[in-house]
């Protein structure tokens, strides 16, 4: 592992997406977002994608001049296509038209048809809060979990991520429906390590903590077992109705993974008059889980957000740890 600066990550992705050719305000963000999420120690979701997302560049299979476009409106409910722009971009931008929706009508969704991958869905829900809006975001994904039962995967592990306001620090649940994501499973992998519990199958059907045995078949196991399968199954469903765009099924009849579906619903709890009592009732929750005696001495619970907002502070003043081999790599894109 190597130690770097956030504005030197920025400041070299920046240069290295303006070679791909994005334009320098879209380099600018993509840069931002990569390195934002490296900062809150989300490595597998930020810095580890960039050599994937650039290859996806060049197969062609993210169109960089592509941008998320309203092709329908309800009311306060809408329909966008992504046109297989840049994932990140059309989160970004379908975030906003969800917040903007919200603020005027009191709550406002949008439903997002053939985009890629967002990366780390937490970004978009600190957007939300730093807006002032609780945001409910999830997407779908290609084929990587077995339904609860099956050998073969058939469902997705479906990133769903939920985030609350508050001014001491915003509460930002972000979780895919497999124990593990397959980013962080590499990124068990890159290190040489074992997970920390079972992640997966490996081909024997056995469940293991191994990362290369997983990652052969991309065998990932569900969150809470049939649970886990079942909230991945109607997530896939509300995101491909929502959208009217395609489901893990037919993500999976393609060779990368692809125009996928999700959806951006955004509340503003500011439409309420009882500002204060919220603030209070959020506390209490808050204050009631942090009371809790731990299993084991010097350890604490920590409410969602709460850890990836002290890595963030973390990182900001010691340098965020990277891999070498990631970091040598994205060097010599730009040298090539």
């Amino acid at each position: 592992m190597l130690t770097i600066s956030s504005k030197e990550m920025q400041d070299v992705l920046q240069a290295l997406f303006k070679k791909y050719g994005f334009t320098d305000s879209r380099a600018h963000l993509l840069a931002e977002v990569h390195t934002q999420n490296t900062l809150f120690g989300v490595n597998s979701h930020g810095i580890n994608r960039v050599p994937r997302f650039l290859d996806y560049v060049k197969k062609g299979v993210v169109k960089i001049d592509a941008k998320a476009e309203k092709i329908a409106e309800f009311g306060n409910i809408e329909r966008w296509d992504g046109h297989q722009g840049p994932g990140v971009l059309n989160a970004i931008k379908c975030t906003n038209r969800a917040i903007e929706l919200a603020k005027s009508s009191g709550m406002g969704l949008v439903a997002l048809r053939n985009t890629n991958h967002w990366m780390r869905g937490g970004y978009y829900g600190w957007q939300a809060a730093n807006q002032g809006c609780i945001a409910i975001l999830f997407t779908n994904t290609q084929p990587n979990m077995p339904a609860w039962g099956a050998k073969e995967s058939r469902i997705g592990n479906n990133p769903f991520v939920v985030s609350i306001p508050r001014k001491e620090g915003h509460i930002v649940l972000d979780m895919a429906l497999s124990q593990f994501s397959f980013g962080k499973i590499n990124e068990y992998k890159l290190q040489g390590e074992q997970l920390p519990f079972a992640g997966g199958w490996d081909e024997e059907n056995k469940l293991s903590r191994d990362p290369e045995k997983i990652l052969k078949k991309e065998r990932g196991l569900p969150i809470g077992y049939w649970k886990g399968s079942a909230f991945s199954i109607v997530l896939d469903m509300l995101a491909t109705l929502l959208s009217a765009g395609n489901s893990t099924y037919r993500i999976g009849q393609k060779k990368y993974e692809t125009a996928i579906s999700q959806v951006y619903l955004c509340i503003y709890p500011e439409v309420f008059p009882d500002k204060e009592l919220q603030h209070s009732l959020i506390n209490e929750i808050i204050d009631y889980t942090h009371d809790a005696p731990p299993m084991e001495a010097g350890k604490r619970t920590y409410y969602p957000g709460e850890q990836s907002a002290n890595a963030r502070k973390q990182n900001t003043q010691n340098g965020m740890k990277i891999s070498k081999e990631i970091w040598q790599n994205i060097l010599t894109l730009i040298e090539e």
